[in-house]
């Protein structure tokens, strides 16, 4: 068993609100800056820079992880990872089957640029991409879990887009192993509160600009032997979908 230090929560260049120096080889390299084992791509309703940070990632020596932060139908933001970037790449194209098309205004909300392995901008995305989409929170779990995925809430102890603010509570269903805090201050209060005892609970840093990206702090103690990074991704994601024991 060895500890990995994560961030399963980054933005790029790609989502409007998130710094176009947010490129994946910049992400990649605060990643190693930080003393990161383990990072995840997480644009707002798009996965379409994952194939270029994953080969930043893995020229830095960064395990990486495909992933896409999701609006759902009722505004809630999901973090959903992927085991690999063929499940993310063909999730990315469902999701934008069901992305309700109102153009960019980069003035406004920002560039969505789309980036190539060398951090050159290769295309825009047109279409804004922080808008809801028309998947539920229940269509979003099965959607995911169809593509070698696990999803789950995003920064539950925020306001914004929260599922504790929009709900009101924890939903029974859909049954998510894990919740996400962006202040670890405030998990006892909340496992109290919305009975989340048997919830894993991953602190990330939803980085929208690179000097927001997690120092080395949580960990994840994964079995790594015989290693290579492919075990390791499925051993966190063995991980990710375990109940925590009480």
């Amino acid at each position: 068993m060895n500890k990995y230090y994560y961030d399963l929560h980054i933005h790029s260049c790609l989502s409007p609100c998130a710094d176009n120096d947010s490129t994946p080889g910049n992400i990649a390299g605060m990643g190693v800056l930080n003393g990161l084992d383990i990072m995840a791509l997480t644009d707002h309703n798009s996965a379409k820079n994952c194939p270029a940070f994953y080969k930043a990632a893995k020229r830095n020596g960064i395990i990486p992880i495909a992933g896409m932060e999701l609006t759902t139908a009722e505004d809630i933001h999901v973090v959903c990872l992927f085991q690999t970037l063929e499940g993310a790449m063909e999730f990315d194209r469902a999701v934008s089957n069901r992305r309700i098309p109102v153009p960019n205004r980069p003035d406004i909300f920002g560039d969505q640029l789309i980036c190539d392995e060398n951090d050159e901008v290769v295309s825009r995305e047109e279409n804004l991409l922080i808008n809801a989409t028309s998947i539920s929170l229940e269509e979003a779990f099965e959607m995911v879990s169809r593509h070698q995925g696990i999803c789950y809430p995003a920064h539950i102890d925020r306001e914004s887009n929260g599922i504790l603010a929009v709900l009101g509570g924890f939903p029974e269903s859909p049954d998510y192993s894990c919740v996400e805090l962006y202040d670890p201050e405030s998990s006892e209060r909340l496992i109290r509160e919305h009975k989340l005892e048997g919830k894993r609970l991953i602190v990330s840093s939803d980085a929208h600009y690179l000097w927001d990206i997690k120092e080395k702090r949580e960990y994840f103690e994964l079995d790594d032997e015989p290693y290579s990074s492919d075990l390791v991704r499925r051993r966190l994601f063995e991980y990710l979908r375990q109940e925590v024991k009480a």
